[in-house]
């Protein structure tokens, strides 16, 4: 994992008063716009961000993302959904982690529209990104 971009997780737990678990927790630190652009995922349909992680996940798993940008003092909480997983081993030595697909609500767009304004011209850029 770069430096630029950092992850730590706590796993799911259930709560003994549910039978559902709770989703996993997990914080994302971008400190670099080359780590963002790598990590953005503007090609799903609330945007999304790729999360280093070597816990196991399935498509559709809710996490709760806390994401901190760059020298941006306010943090993002997300409560978004996986939508992309790269295995442990994926061609290209690609990070091994999860895609989060921010939600339709005010908290993801809030966060789509901060990292697009970092981004500005680069989200039209060909450079290689963690997911695609």
């Amino acid at each position: 994992m770069s430096g630029n971009l950092s992850a730590n997780m706590s796993g799911n737990t259930t709560d003994p008063n549910t039978s559902l678990p709770r989703p996993a927790v997990l914080s994302l630190s971008i400190k670099e716009k080359a780590a963002l652009y790598a990590a953005y995922m503007p090609f799903l349909k609330n945007g999304g961000l790729f999360v280093p992680t070597n816990k196991p996940y399935k498509i559709g798993d809710e996490i709760y993302l806390i994401l901190s940008l760059m020298e941006d003092p306010a943090k993002y909480p997300i409560a978004g959904k996986v939508a992309w997983i790269t295995p442990a081993g994926a061609n290209n030595s690609k990070a091994q982690g999860v895609g989060v697909h921010f939600p339709a609500d005010e908290t993801g767009q809030r966060a789509k529209a901060r990292i697009e304004e970092i981004l500005g011209a680069a989200l039209r850029s060909s450079r290689a990104t963690h997911t695609l």
